[in-house]
C-alpha cells in the first residue's frame, strides 16, 4: 500500500464511497497508534456513551490541530470518517489513509464530489467527522461553525454529536501532550428540513456544548494559576527592567 502510486481524486471518492474502511487494516493500525499515543501522549475521554454505535452520525469537533481526527478515531470503537486535503489523493499515502476513512475535499470551494462521498458514507449508516469550524483554528477561541455539516446530517436524518478536543493546540514535539476529548449530547435533526435555515439550527443546538466546554477547560483551576503564575513572572521582569 505504501509505496503505491498517486491517485485521482475522482478514484479516491470511488474507494471511499463503495468501500470505507479497511477492518483488519484500520483495526491493526488502530490499535498500534492507540498504544504510541497513551504511552507518548496520554489523554482522556468523557461522555463515549453519548456516540450511538450503529446508524448513521455526523461528528462535530473543534479543529485546533493535524491531530485532532487522530484522537477522535482512536476513542470510538467503530470506524469514523474524514474529509482531507485533496493533495493527501495524490501522494505515495493516498491508499492508507483511504482504508484508514479519509476522502479528499479540494479546500476553498463548494467540492460535489466530496459532499457526495460524504452522502454515500451516511446513506451505508457510518459515522462521519466534520469540522465545522472549516479549518484549523489557532488560539484561545473557536471559530463560528459552518452549516455544511448540519445540513449533511439533516439529509441523512443522522444525529449530530458535538465533540470538544481539548490539549491536541499545546504540544512538544511531535505529539500533543494531555488531550480530552468530551461527546456531548447527541442532537436529533429529525424535526428539521435541509434548508439553510435548518442547518443554522441544528448547528446552532449542537456547537454551545462544544464551545461551553472548551470555555470550561480554559477556565479550569491548573490553567488559572498558570496564567496568574505567568503574568507574575512578567510584572517581575518589567520591574527588573525598570531598576
Amino acid at each position: 500500500m505504501i509505496g503505491a502510486m498517486p491517485m485521482t481524486n475522482a478514484e479516491a471518492h470511488r474507494i471511499a464511497r463503495e468501500e470505507g474502511v479497511s477492518g483488519p487494516f484500520y483495526l491493526t493500525v488502530k490499535l498500534l497508534v492507540g498504544l504510541v499515543f497513551r504511552l507518548l501522549c496520554g489523554f482522556t475521554v468523557h461522555g463515549k456513551e453519548n456516540v450511538p454505535k450503529k446508524g448513521p452520525i455526523v461528528i462535530v469537533p473543534n479543529h485546533k490541530s493535524f491531530w485532532d481526527p487522530f484522537f477522535v478515531a482512536l476513542v470510538l470503537r467503530r470506524p469514523v470518517h474524514f474529509m482531507g486535503k485533496a493533495e493527501y489523493a495524490e501522494g505515495r499515502f493516498a491508499k492508507p489513509f483511504l482504508a484508514l476513512g479519509y476522502f479528499p475535499v479540494r479546500r476553498g470551494e463548494s467540492d460535489a464530489d466530496a459532499l457526495e462521498t460524504a452522502r454515500a458514507i451516511l446513506a451505508r449508516g457510518d459515522a462521519l467527522a466534520l469540522f465545522p469550524e472549516g479549518t484549523r483554528v489557532r488560539g484561545d477561541s473557536l471559530g463560528s461553525p459552518k452549516r455544511g455539516a448540519a445540513r449533511l446530517a439533516i439529509e441523512a436524518g443522522a444525529p449530530l454529536v458535538p465533540a470538544t478536543i481539548t490539549g491536541t493546540e499545546k504540544r512538544r514535539w511531535p505529539l500533543p501532550r494531555k488531550v480530552t476529548l468530551t461527546f456531548g449530547e447527541p442532537v436529533s435533526v429529525a424535526d428539521l428540513e435541509a434548508t439553510p435555515e435548518d442547518a443554522a439550527e441544528a448547528i446552532g443546538r449542537a456547537w454551545p456544548q462544544v464551545s461551553e466546554e472548551y470555555t470550561r477547560w480554559q477556565n479550569r483551576p491548573g490553567a488559572i494559576a498558570a496564567a496568574a503564575a505567568a503574568i507574575g513572572v512578567g510584572a517581575w521582569v518589567v520591574r527588573r527592567r525598570r531598576r
